[in-house]
């Protein structure tokens, strides 16, 4: 018990994790005010069916899909401090055009669409350098690293829209005003990081050939491989149903606002931040794999719980189980990647990752938007049901992800000495 004391005392006096801390808090307080921003203005401004939605979402997330192999690849050639630097000093000025659209009254579906892809842009480029690094400055305690990582961003995105989800009383111009501002102290305290030396690459390779080794060394290590397969189908309909199908399930099925939308994503977020909390404490993990499978399988009673529409106080309860299992489920995932990808390729390898969570959310919002409008709001829901019922099975019984081992422990279930 002392030993792990004095483990997550050292995480927290390390500057160099104190500096990274700050850089993601203030960019995902930009990010998460977007999150709120684009399904709002789409869902409960414009009145937009499903089908356009989703297509508006998926138009906003496909060049990000290039964008983050080419960020990745980068990231593993370059200092991931620099990318992070330019590509944030553009970021925030992005908010303040949208505001000037909203002042000068151009507030449509083409502004919005190009504000959203901006951000998603610039976003798709710059997570791979951020994750990338996360192991420079945990030194050993990636899974610590990982999870206090993970339940601060959590955190800071119930702040965030909480403060989004008054924008029908303070004002759109003021909340993009703040997620410009939370930008810009980004860049600041990125600037505050260590440059970081890449890790050396073989002469002569070119991009093209950093980004098709940066897949082979993803489809090589299989239990990579088999976790982000899980990862992105179960993305497609269970992050695309808390992007896409929620919004119109607080407008058409229980005729909310911004704020009642904002609530249930705060609350979402809150379950997501105990559970990352409640890991921090017990990590290391000896196995991770088991748990992000049975939490795939758990979510089908979350998820049913919605389908009968419940009252608004068993529909909160509802989304702070989801958070929960989502808290769970996006910290294991990242730790097992973090922990098996070979440094040489880590970058490349968290770009296919983070490609795979991005590239999810165009495919799930247009798939999903068509079932609201085909078939029901609640209804496009159920798909993630089944869908998390067959990727257990298939985590279980045709991929390594199960029986993955920590490397932080021995065969004998025992935590390594360093």
């Amino acid at each position: 018990m002392t030993e792990a004391v004095n483990e997550e005392n050292s995480l927290w006096q390390n500057p160099k994790f104190i500096a990274y801390m700050g850089s993601t808090t203030f960019f995902n307080a930009g990010f998460s005010m977007q999150q709120l921003i684009i399904s709002w203005l789409l869902v409960g401004v414009l009145l937009l069916p499903g089908d356009e939605v989703g297509l508006i979402q998926a138009a906003m997330g496909v060049p990000g899909l290039f964008l983050m192999l080419w960020g990745g690849a980068s990231a593993d050639n370059k200092d991931p401090r620099s990318i992070l630097l330019n590509v944030y000093s553009v970021t925030w000025l992005f908010p303040l055009v949208l505001a000037t659209c909203v002042y000068f009254d151009l507030l449509n579906i083409w502004s919005i669409l190009l504000f959203g892809l901006a951000i998603s842009t610039t976003t798709s480029f710059s997570s791979p350098a951020q994750q990338a690094i996360l192991n420079h400055v945990a030194g050993s305690q990636v899974q610590r690293a990982v999870t206090a990582s993970t339940a601060v961003m959590f955190l800071v995105q119930i702040l965030s829209l909480a403060f989004a989800g008054q924008m029908d009383k303070v004002g759109l111009s003021t909340v993009l005003i703040v997620q410009a501002a939370a930008i810009l102290l980004a860049a600041i305290t990125t600037s505050r990081l260590d440059k970081t030396t890449p890790t050396p690459q073989p002469i002569g390779e070119t991009s093209w050939m950093r980004l098709l080794n940066g897949f082979k060394a993803t489809y090589n290590n299989k239990k990579v491989f088999h976790l982000l397969v899980i990862n992105f189908i179960s993305s497609i309909f269970n992050a695309g149903a808390f992007m896409t199908v929620v919004p119109f399930v607080v407008k058409r099925t229980y005729d909310g606002n911004a704020l009642q939308l904002a609530t249930i994503m705060i609350i979402f977020y809150f379950g997501a931040t105990l559970t990352n909390l409640f890991m921090f404490k017990i990590m290391p993990i000896e196995r991770p794999g088991r748990w992000f499978l049975m939490m795939q399988l758990s979510r089908v009673i979350i998820l049913s719980l919605l389908v009968i529409r419940p009252d608004w106080w068993l529909l909160i309860a509802a989304m702070f189980a989801w958070g929960l299992n989502m808290g769970l489920t996006t910290t294991l995932s990242r730790t097992i990647v973090q922990e098996s990808a070979e440094p040489e390729f880590r970058a490349r390898i968290l770009s296919v990752y983070s490609l795979g969570l991005i590239g999810s959310a165009p495919i799930g919002a247009i798939v999903l938007g068509n079932i609201i409008e085909i078939f029901g709001t609640l209804e496009a829901l159920i798909p993630a049901m089944l869908v998390s019922v067959v990727l257990f099975i298939y985590g279980v019984f045709f991929s390594p992800v199960w029986s993955y081992l920590s490397p932080t422990f021995d065969h004998a279930g025992k935590i390594k000495q360093n």
